[in-house]
């Protein structure tokens, strides 16, 4: 097992010095923008900017005997098929039928529970990203709820044992208290070794927390809060969800696609290159990238206001000129089109792509409208944690193996800890790279407080639960796990490196 050590560290003044610390070279990939592999669709891709942008639906919370006082969801995990692609059907995998599936609403302090009814041909684990949630409620990789038919991970062929895990069939209730500040999360499926494919035919939708302290901001809500699920995706030539699946059951993507699937159609909200009608005013836009692998650097031609990161509201707001969006982050921001006419348009575009994927979607302004919002100075309380506070210093690699990745040099064990921190001590993390790898921890929300030994990158500010690491970078994030012990995961969010193994068990103690 790769460790570093305290003197390593304090002799880094950048990323390749990092990486060459602890043992491993910077693969010529790494030059690029993009870890990952295109897999082009075989179908013509349809007009960018002619599809309204869709908004997924709020589901309406129930009340359920067995949860007094919470708030209740039933989802029904199902096949369904839609029109993504213009003048064809695909088949999705749909929370509630649809992809993305329907937005749930939370409140700070109120419970909310989750029943997911699993009708597909395969299990699934349902994980809140973001979530401040117990052990038994976060969707560990290896809990799977089986659909009808199935008992137990005996009747999965390839799937290995884990004598901890918790399986169900038919359905799980996830049980969240909601003891977190206002955020944009949200879930996914996270099936061991079939994250990738389960996410990439739409496993997937928003859960967004609320709370008193956000609600007595001016920021702009109603129908001027829109989130944006952005996601590439590749379609047969019929308009079938294209992936690159492996032969057998584990895992779920060939090696050839072991750096990652690339899609070259961009779908916001399950549509191609959208078009959002928009008045002359200001909008909170909640920006996920729920691609599987791909990057993303968005332009838009105005400033981008960021008000919030991952674990919700910043202290003050930072603006951008581009925005850097690796998978599984989240960004909420504001843009102001007062300054604009009725019939103008202003294209967001992604610096990063070429052809197709240099685009996303299209903002159209019909004309002027009132408009009381505004954008305060000061947004919220986060205090900034001082790296003095750490009591323990770990550090970890992700690194590619032979035809897997790993951490610190090992595969995923879902029953070995790599670490495990005490509850309610904090730590100082430190994360080394070979190449692009979006760094996820899962029950916590840190701190990014440096990176290759200099000051965080404009994009890190406030609390986070996903850190974009660039090939032979070292960041370091202070954590402190609170609340809930038991098992977690830490792992790379592009999903194909996850499915081949590069995640890691974490017990809090």
């Amino acid at each position: 097992m790769s460790r570093l050590t305290r003197r390593q560290m304090l002799g880094v003044t950048g990323g390749v010095v990092a990486a060459t610390a602890v043992g491993f070279s910077v693969p010529a990939l790494s030059s690029t923008e993009e870890t990952g592999t295109l897999l082009p669709s075989l179908l013509k891709p349809p007009e960018p900017f002619r599809v309204p942008l869709p908004v997924p639906a709020v589901l309406a919370p129930g009340r359920h005997p067995d949860h007094p006082g919470a708030d209740y969801y039933e989802i029904t995990d199902q096949v369904a098929h839609q029109e993504i692609i213009p003048g064809t059907r695909t088949e999705v995998w749909g929370p509630g039928g649809t992809f993305p599936g329907p937005t749930l609403v939370s409140y700070s302090g109120r419970p909310t529970v989750v029943r997911r009814i699993n009708t597909l041909p395969v299990p699934t684990v349902n994980h809140l990203h973001g979530g401040h949630v117990p052990a038994a409620s976060d969707g560990f990789p290896t809990d799977l709820v089986y659909p009808p038919g199935y008992h137990d991970m005996g009747d999965m062929p390839g799937m290995p044992g884990d004598p901890l895990a918790v399986t169900t069939t038919g359905h799980r209730d996830y049980e969240y208290p909601m003891d977190q500040r206002a955020a944009t999360l949200w879930y996914h499926d996270h099936r061991m070794g079939f994250t990738g494919p389960a996410v990439w035919n739409g496993l997937a939708g928003f859960h967004i927390v609320r709370d008193r302290e956000e609600a007595a901001l001016p920021l702009p809500g109603g129908d001027r809060d829109v989130p944006l699920m952005i996601a590439d995706r590749s379609f047969t030539q019929d308009g079938s969800l294209r992936y690159p699946a492996a032969d057998g059951m584990m895992p779920g993507v060939t090696e050839t696609y072991m750096n990652g699937v690339l899609g070259d159609v961009i779908l916001v909200n399950g549509a191609p290159w959208p078009v959002m009608d928009v008045a002359a005013v200001r909008y909170r836009l909640r920006i996920l990238n729920a691609s599987n692998a791909r990057r993303y650097r968005l332009s838009l031609g105005l400033p981008i206001v960021q008000i919030g990161s991952d674990g919700g509201l910043l202290d003050r707001p930072v603006t951008h000129t581009t925005l850097d969006v690796a998978p599984a982050e989240r960004f909420d921001v504001v843009v102001d089109f007062s300054g604009l006419r009725a019939g103008q348009e202003v294209t967001l575009t992604n610096q990063l792509g070429t052809e197709g994927t240099a685009n996303v979607m299209r903002f159209r302004v019909t004309g002027p409208a009132p408009d009381t919002s505004r954008i305060p100075e000061r947004l919220a309380d986060v205090p900034r944690i001082d790296r003095a506070e750490a009591t323990v210093v770990r550090d970890f690699t992700f690194q590619k193996k032979t035809k897997v990745w790993g951490i610190n040099g090992e595969e995923f064990d879902p029953t070995r800890a790599i670490a495990r921190p005490r509850l309610g001590d904090w730590e100082i993390w430190r994360f080394v790279t070979d190449l692009h790898h979006p760094v996820h921890m899962h029950l916590a929300q840190f701190q990014v407080l440096s990176r290759n030994g200099k000051a965080p990158g404009p994009t890190d500010a406030g609390w986070k639960d996903t850190v974009d690491l660039r090939p032979a970078e070292l960041a370091e994030v202070i954590v402190r796990f609170t609340g809930y012990r038991g098992r977690y995961v830490l792992h790379c969010h592009n999903l194909e490196h996850e499915d081949m193994a590069m995640m890691a068990m974490v017990e809090v103690v």
